[in-house]
């Protein structure tokens, strides 16, 4: 499936490389030409290579530039920027094989395979199926809504295939679904409306990182999911208590929270008036990030409900909703959001009044 697209890459390489020989010298008058390849830049990337050609020697040519093109895309494939993503697809794999182990410890099986397992891996193999369109298409007008399928996806199919799925496990189900529904269908009308994702511009053009965007998407899935599915696919069963309760309201609560802060935010931005305004009214005149508070405060109402289940090393699963806040404060979420407001706001004094007396998530209620 990805043969043409590869050929064509190698294709365009070739005729740059090609196309940008900056000198040929015959030595000797033997027919022996010494090629010096020039200057080839790509996302900000230099390469240099040189290379000897005998004109009376098919073969010779061949090997040669056989040689020329493994040494191109090598060096192409391990620049600084695609080393990096690289990297961090290995750190994801890995990360990923860890909790798959680390939730499976103590959980249901499927003839012989964790349940939870089996989640991991199908979260990862629902983001490289999706990949495989939206890199022929260079789109991402279906990355969130994809995202949102896997997380019921992978939640009904462990509800499926555990041997005995108790209240709690329809509980948690339940929460998982009607959250990750409400947020896909928001998501994807947004970008609908938008007609694209400005996170995407630099990375849809190369197969390398928007794969990796795809990859980490599964990461993230597994992540914020670890705590209901241990709780689902767990083989200890408790009946429904205080904790549960408990665990309920908070993530009710959560999710009010992100509902109304998005529907907010929307119906402030339909407007045509508050086009180049900011929002500062309903919940977000008391955090600059409601939606986001919200968010971590249901995660950690789903890892209350499964907290009496687990066992063994499924604990580490109780890490889920500090991953969701980890990733949200300090990665993808509230820095990326803060930059650009910044730069478009900064400087303003309404904007400087809002920052100083508006909390960054946590809501300021006095």
């Amino acid at each position: 499936m990805f043969e043409r697209p590869l050929f064509n890459f190698l294709f365009r390489l070739w005729n740059t490389v090609a196309a940008r020989r900056s000198v040929a010298t015959c030595r000797g008058g033997c027919g022996s030409y010494a090629v010096q390849v020039g200057k080839y830049e790509k996302n900000r990337e230099s390469y240099w290579f040189s290379a000897s050609f005998d004109t009376f020697n098919s073969s010779s040519i061949v090997s040669q530039g056989r040689r020329l093109g493994v040494i191109f895309v090598f060096k192409s494939i391990m620049s600084s920027e695609n080393g990096k993503t690289f990297v961090g697809i290995g750190s994801v794999f890995a990360l990923g094989i860890g909790f798959a182990w680390a939730g499976s410890d103590g959980g249901a099986t499927y003839v012989g395979i964790p349940v939870f397992a089996m989640g991991v891996v199908m979260a990862f193999l629902i983001q490289w199926i999706a990949f495989v369109p939206a890199m022929l298409q260079r789109t991402e007008m279906f990355f969130d809504l994809v995202g949102s399928v896997t997380y019921i996806s992978v939640t009904l199919m462990a509800l499926y295939f555990v041997p005995q799925a108790d209240a709690r496990s329809y509980i948690l189900a339940l929460m998982v679904c009607i959250w990750a529904g409400r947020l896909g269908i928001f998501l994807f009308a947004r970008i609908h409306k938008a007609g694209s994702d400005r996170r995407f511009d630099n990375l849809k053009t190369s197969f390398v990182r928007f794969f990796g965007a795809w990859t980490l998407q599964g990461l993230w899935v597994t992540f914020t999911l670890a705590a209901a599915l241990a709780g689902i696919t767990s083989a200890k069963r408790e009946p429904i208590g205080f904790l549960a309760i408990v665990g309920v309201s908070i993530w009710l609560t959560g999710f009010l929270f992100e509902a109304v802060a998005d529907y907010q935010k929307s119906t402030f931005k339909k407007n045509p008036g508050n086009r180049e305004k900011f929002i500062q009214s309903g919940l977000w005149s008391i955090s600059r990030h409601p939606n986001y508070f919200g968010e971590i405060v249901l995660w950690v109402g789903v890892a209350i409900v499964a907290i009496p289940v687990l066992q063994g090393w499924q604990w580490a699963m109780l890490s889920s909703p500090f991953f969701v806040a980890l990733l949200l404060i300090r990665v993808s979420g509230i820095p990326l959001l803060e930059k650009k407001a910044d730069e478009k706001w900064g400087g303003q004094s309404d904007y400087e009044s809002f920052k100083r007396n508006t909390a960054v998530l946590i809501p300021k209620l006095w």
